[in-house]
């Protein structure tokens, strides 16, 4: 899968204009849930907790068009919980949305 580093900017742009400073608060706010639900991931110790924080993490990429992000959630459902490359793999996701 490919990743395009400025679809969260594009889509934070698409959604609230040219609004540099309420850009970058919805930025954080939609890194730090991101970041919430892949903890609850990386904690999970039953399927239901684990495929409910995928999900989640699913939902909110999909709200912002982070097709990439999306896909690997719906991967990580289909998972054990805790299984390392999944979460890894989400990890390395959220971590290049942070850079970008």
């Amino acid at each position: 899968m490919s990743y395009d580093p400025g679809a969260l900017n594009a889509a934070l742009a698409a959604a609230v204009g040219e609004d540099a400073v309420l850009i970058a608060d919805l930025r954080v706010a939609f890194l730090e849930s991101a970041e919430r639900h892949l903890d609850l991931m990386s904690r999970a110790r039953c399927d239901a907790n684990w495929e409910l924080a995928a999900w989640r993490l699913k939902g909110l990429a999909a709200s912002f068009g982070l097709t990439n992000l999306m896909a690997l959630a719906d991967e990580a459902v289909e998972a054990a919980p805790g299984d390392p490359r999944a979460l890894q793999r989400l990890r390395s996701t959220i971590a290049l949305l942070q850079q970008g």
